[in-house]
């Protein structure tokens, strides 16, 4: 496998994925704090083999950089813009939406639980310029949902 890890940093929380790049499958995602997101990327380093990061350039990436090459990890930095918009568009085509969901327009739809891990995923996708697959039934760590409007 070759395993690449696409990161949205945050000063709350981060977006992870853990992406095969030679079957462009997704293998792996969450939304984690930032110490059990270094905690988790610490495990795949060990684990996958893990050959580099996708690094979003938003808030917290100078520190991230940092956290990272300490990791003696391959760091790619690219820009953020626009992805959290372009994430929610294509977390309702991961998960598309049911129930009273499902009648509101898209720009209206926000999404039940925290999205950034899609964000993650796009970073990766940016910087590979290919579309990742994802299992409809991937487990995504740290999953927080919100409650019901």
């Amino acid at each position: 496998m070759s395993a690449w890890l696409g990161l949205d940093p945050g000063l709350s929380k981060c977006g992870l994925v853990l992406a095969d790049e030679v079957s462009g499958r997704v293998v792996a995602a969450g939304v984690l704090s930032p110490d059990a997101c270094l905690a988790q990327i610490q495990s795949w380093q060990n684990g996958t083999g893990l050959e580099a990061v996708v690094l979003g350039n938003g808030t917290g990436s100078k520190h991230w950089q940092q956290q990272l090459s300490a990791l003696e990890l391959r760091v790619q930095v690219i820009p953020e813009a626009g992805t959290t918009l372009a994430a929610r568009a294509r977390y309702w085509q991961l998960e598309p939406p049911r129930g009273w969901r499902r009648l509101l327009p898209e720009g209206l739809r926000l999404p039940p639980r925290d999205y950034d891990d899609v964000v993650a995923q796009l970073l990766l996708e940016r910087h590979w310029g290919t579309t990742l697959k994802r299992a409809p039934d991937l487990t995504v760590l740290g999953l927080k949902t919100w409650p019901e409007r």
